[in-house]
This record gives structure tokens, C-alpha cells and sequence, in this order.
């Protein structure tokens, strides 16, 4: 039997706008529910055009070229949530989101699988010098040659985040043979054999290859640069496929040319083109040895399909039940229905007192509290209410009219 619809949300007056050719999945999610208004865009949008499309939205959905602003926010009166359709969240002013009560999510173990695939294609690419050889071929030459081409089997692989990615790249390196050892800020437990390094130079002086699988952070900005490029072995690769602004590109095309590395590969660069078709330039641009994607990591129709359903079934849920199971802003509630109630969601500043106001502003006007549940963080406190139907319109009144409230809504 379908799920049975609860929300009393006049579903033809929500709008819902996908951005960046978020897969049809999370489209369908609504449209079967009987959400009408979803809106699909194919690009990006710059931050003046965001502002006049997000006035009306109440959900919206983008990737990561999208760059939702503290003004493009200022200007999203009607926004209940925002679904990043990838695995992370830095496009998003999270403390703008969080103070406005905008809930955000995201998909952080969708497409590890794709990510991780390619990681150990492009090593294979490298190692077995196949750059140099496809170039040949097109040009006409034969180039039919075992010298520097190399297996996997029996190499090290270094891998800078041990975190999603990290740890599945890990699993596939050594079904494929080789010895695996890994660096973190933090502890992890190892999965098979592979090894922790104390210190980021011990890893790159014993790896022949090196992945990055890093957030994009103060502290990991030009992770690998001129200082510790030295390190490399001068028959070592390196593979970038986490945030661009972890390698410094210009010593690393200064690495390549100078032969002191043995090759690259680079999904991800400081300054990403908005769309298809779009000048592009990088540093590494006409070095053989380099291999040059356009942030296609995670872009397989199987990752697309799974982060689509993962964020669309994230902001359904949400829309229609209140549950924050997932989000960085709003803190995380897993909320049961309640048949016979009404559901009123009321976010607020996390001041000391405004719980205790809501519950006597609702007794005081014999409203029956039959349900509550809380979660706060450090800057906004979540709180569910389920109330009798007959009095629900009045209580919503009431806790709008509560101090420190920043949003409320009557679910159903």
C-alpha cells in the first residue's frame, strides 16, 4: 500500500527548485506526491539571478557550483531547506542557513563507490604511462614500450583522509594488491591492512601514489605544495580528486616539469567553470603526464540516481514530517507521526528560557501538549509540537509571538 499522505500543506503552493541537472529522481519524489510546482534548471545560477528565483521557494536543490550566500538567503523569505545533491555542504553560508532555521542537507556516502573507481582507473592510467601512449596512438605512432610502466600489485598507495572515500579507495587497492597506508588528523580505525602514518611526511615519502580526500578547510589549503612536494618519490603520482584549492597547481606543474613526480591526475581546481561549455584553464594544461577531468568524480548515473533519491527522500521528509535527521543547520530530530494531532515545528534561537515560555504561553491557554521533542545546538534549539486539532491555530499564534523565535510552521 502507498504511504499515507499526513501533511495538510497546501502541496500546489510549495515550490520546489532543482538547480544544476539534479537526476529526475528527486523531481519524481515530489511530482508523485502530488507536488506540482517543481521547477528544473540545468545550470547554475549567478547570485543576482538566485535572488530573484529563491523569493518564492520553499525547497531548494543544488550541486556544487550553486553558491547560496548570505545575501541570496537574506532573500529567501519563504525557504524551509536546502538539499546539496553531492557530498558537501561548502556552498552553503551554514551560519546564515542555521540562523535563518533554513535546514541543509546533503548526500555524503552516495557516490564514495564512483569516486573511489576512478581513483584506482587513473592510478592504473599513470602508472602503466597510458597518457603518453594514447597521445602517441592518435598521432600516428607506434609506441609499443615497457619502460616505467608498471602494476599496481605490490605498490603503496597513500591516502591523505581516511574518512567515505578514503577508506572504500582503501578496500579496492588492496583487492587489487597493494600495501595501503594512510594519514588523518584524526584517529581511524583501518579497514584490512592498511596502516596509519603519524605525520603527513611519512606518508609521502614511502607512497608511490598519493590520493587526497580532504574537506576544503583553512587547514587544508595548498595541502600539498611547494614544502612538501620534496617529499614525493620522484616516480610518485598524485591524485586529487577532493577540493581544489588542496594542491598548489603552479608547484605541482613545476614538480612534473622538473621530473621530480611521475605523473597527476586532477578532478577538482580552485576556479570551476559554471557550465558546460565554459572557458576553461589550469596550469596542467599540456602536460603529458597529467590526466585532466572536469569534476566528474562522483558524476556516474549510478551516483546521480543514489544521491537523488538520498536528498530528495531528506527534504520530503521534512517538508512532510519535520524530521532533520541529516542536516548540518537544524539540529537532527527522528520524528514518529502522531494520528489525531496537529504538528507545529517552531526553530529558535538556543537562549536560555524559550522552552520553558512556549510550554506556558500553551498552558496558559489550556492547549494540550500531546506530544514534544527537542534538539538544539550551539546557535538554534528545534522543537516539535503535536496539539489538539482544535486548538492548533491559536497555538500556532502563540509561539510565533514567543521571543527569540525565528521560524514556525504548522506542519499538518
Amino acid at each position: 500500500m502507498p504511504e499515507k499522505k499526513i501533511t495538510s500543506y497546501p502541496k500546489e503552493k510549495i515550490n520546489i527548485l532543482f538547480l544544476e541537472n539534479i537526476s529526475s529522481a528527486a523531481a519524481e519524489k515530489f511530482l508523485d506526491a502530488g507536488y506540482t510546482s517543481v521547477k528544473r534548471l540545468p545550470g547554475a545560477l549567478s547570485e543576482a539571478e538566485l535572488i530573484k528565483e529563491i523569493k518564492n521557494v520553499h525547497l531548494l536543490g543544488i550541486r556544487s557550483k550553486s553558491k547560496i550566500t548570505a545575501e541570496v538567503l537574506k532573500n529567501a523569505k519563504k525557504l524551509q531547506a536546502i538539499g546539496c545533491f553531492c557530498i558537501g555542504t561548502n556552498q552553503v553560508n551554514m551560519k546564515e542557513a542555521t540562523n535563518n532555521g533554513v535546514a541543509v542537507f546533503n548526500a555524503p556516502y552516495s557516490n564514495t563507490r564512483s569516486v573511489a573507481e576512478l581513483v584506482m582507473a587513473s592510478s592504473i592510467m599513470l602508472i602503466r604511462k597510458i597518457p603518453d601512449k594514447n597521445k602517441a596512438a592518435h598521432e600516428g605512432t607506434w609506441l609499443k614500450d615497457s619502460t616505467g610502466s608498471h602494476e599496481l600489485r605490490g605498490k603503496i598507495l597513500g591516502i591523505i583522509g581516511y574518512g567515505n572515500i578514503g577508506s572504500q579507495v582503501s578496500v579496492l587497492a588492496e583487492a587489487l594488491g597493494m600495501k595501503v597506508i594512510f594519514y588523518d588528523t584524526e584517529t581511524k580505525m583501518p579497514l584490512g591492512n592498511a596502516e596509519s602514518k603519524k605525520t603527513l611526511k611519512d606518508l609521502l615519502k614511502e607512497a608511490d601514489i598519493v590520493t587526497l580526500h580532504v574537506p576544503d578547510l583553512p587547514s587544508t589549503r595548498n595541502l600539498i605544495n611547494k614544502n612538501n612536494i620534496k617529499y614525493f618519490k620522484k616516480t610518485g603520482i598524485l591524485i586529487n580528486y577532493a577540493r581544489g584549492g588542496v594542491v598548489d597547481l603552479d608547484e605541482l606543474r613545476k614538480a612534473l616539469q622538473k621530473n621530480e613526480l611521475g605523473g597527476a591526475a586532477i578532478d577538482v581546481f580552485p576556479k570551476e567553470p559554471a557550465k558546460n561549455g565554459d572557458p576553461f584553464t589550469t596550469p596542467l594544461q599540456g602536460l603529458s603526464n597529467v590526466i585532466l577531468t572536469p569534476h566528474i568524480g562522483g558524476s556516474t548515473e549510478e551516483a546521480q540516481q543514489n544521491i537523488g533519491e538520498d536528498v530528495s527522500n531528506k527534504l520530503f521528509n521534512f517538508l512532510e514530517r519535520g524530521i532533520t535527521t541529516g542536516s548540518h543547520s537544524v539540529p537532527p530530530l527522528n520524528l514518529p507521526p502522531n494520528e489525531n494531532t496537529h504538528r507545529i515545528l517552531h526553530i529558535h534561537k538556543n537562549v536560555p528560557g524559550v522552552l520553558s515560555e512556549i510550554n506556558t504561553q500553551l498552558s496558559s491557554h489550556k492547549i494540550n501538549i500531546l506530544a514534544q521533542y527537542l534538539k538544539t545546538n550551539d546557535d538554534i534549539g528545534y522543537v516539535v509540537l503535536d496539539v489538539n486539532k482544535s486548538l492548533s491555530k491559536e497555538a500556532l499564534q502563540l509561539l510565533k509571538g514567543v521571543k527569540d523565535t525565528i521560524k514556525v510552521r504548522l506542519l499538518y
